[in-house]
């Protein structure tokens, strides 16, 4: 039997899991039943566009829910950095070579957002960042090419 792999999530971020799968649920998973039986309603199923469509909709939140379950269930809580190295949970600002700064807090694969500012440890920038302490400077190998970015806060 294969060991499952702990997925490393910050309180806050299991918290939000535990909420998208509840609306997954509680709410999605009703209405996808719904449009499902309403297109078997409508008559010959296998011309309906709406049934095909809504049969596809169902497989992808079923997969979705699955993956939550998982995530949830091997959730491993990160306690936040330890001293002033960066880690899991770490908060920092760092400095392009352009002097944008951006503030970002290192997560697990499993809750990293970009739009929410978390990036994840497995990410080309925060696999740079793992380790690191505040005013060094890291590399990294960007779409775009190589980059530059000074730490100038962690927390």
């Amino acid at each position: 039997m294969a060991l499952d792999k702990p997925v490393p999530l910050t309180a806050e971020g299991k918290v939000m899991l535990e909420e998208e799968l509840n609306h997954l649920l509680e709410v999605r998973r009703p209405e996808v039943a719904d449009r499902i039986q309403q297109a078997k309603l409508d008559g010959d199923i296998s011309e309906s566009g709406e049934y095909e469509d809504a049969k596809n909709e169902q497989a992808w939140l079923e997969g979705r829910i699955r993956t939550l379950e998982y995530r949830i269930q091997h959730a491993q809580i990160i306690e936040g950095p330890q001293g002033d190295t960066i880690g899991l949970g770490s908060k920092v600002q760092i400095q392009d070579a352009d002097g944008d700064t951006y503030d970002w807090m290192i997560v697990g694969s499993a809750e990293a957002s970009p739009r929410l500012s978390r990036i994840s440890n497995e990410s080309p920038v925060g696999q740079a960042l793992m380790g690191r302490k505040k005013g060094e400077t890291v590399r990294v190998n960007a779409p775009g090419g190589m980059e530059e970015f000074k730490i100038l806060k962690v927390g």
